[in-house]
């Protein structure tokens, strides 16, 4: 018998990799389905981020994500991602990838994006996430000028179950409306 499609059994995670970028921890797991949020570079100040270091010491994960979307939805930074020609280049390069991953849902937001994905087997996250950023800063460079797009640190978290997997993609199918951005077309 076999148990929820996003269950991850216990001895999956003895083979659970993790590592580091900055002072987030990430863990792979293969065939994990994942919630990522990255964000523009300059979406956050640096004291929200040193705020945010701190509290992700001492809350749960689950309260630091709350406090960390809190923060990028007040839209902060040049939010690059409001250009029409930025967030349609963040989409379909969200697109073009899937021979690499599954897509369950996405949002670009004005200064960071929402992803809910699954890598295909011998795919690995980090590489997946360095490729979006990667092409999307060269379109940066030639639509905007701008040379520094993305932070180098990113959120992701591993879906444990059926129903946390319907819950974070009602979220980011409704994070714009909830941002009071109407009629934002940038979400999938």
């Amino acid at each position: 018998m076999t148990g929820p499609k996003h269950q991850i059994p216990f001895d999956q995670f003895t083979r659970l990799r993790t590592r580091t970028r900055g002072f987030l921890p990430h863990w792979e797991v293969e065939g994990a389905t994942y919630f990522v949020t990255y964000r523009l570079h300059d979406s956050l100040p640096r004291e929200v981020i040193a705020r945010l270091k701190q509290e992700y010491r001492i809350l749960s994960r689950r309260a630091f994500a709350i406090s960390l979307d809190r923060e990028l939805d007040e839209g902060r930074g040049a939010a690059h991602l409001r250009d029409s020609r930025m967030a349609a280049a963040v989409a379909e390069n969200l697109h073009f990838h899937r021979t690499r991953y599954e897509l369950e849902a996405w949002c670009v937001m004005p200064n960071h994006v929402h992803v809910v994905m699954t890598p295909f087997s011998g795919e690995n996250l980090e590489d997946i996430l360095h490729s979006w950023k990667s092409y999307t800063a060269h379109q940066a460079k030639k639509i905007l000028g701008v040379r520094r797009l993305w932070a180098r640190e990113y959120y992701d978290h591993i879906i444990r179950s059926d129903r946390e997997l319907h819950d974070t993609i009602a979220y980011v199918r409704r994070n714009p409306a909830k941002a009071g951005l109407v009629n934002w077309p940038w979400v999938g």
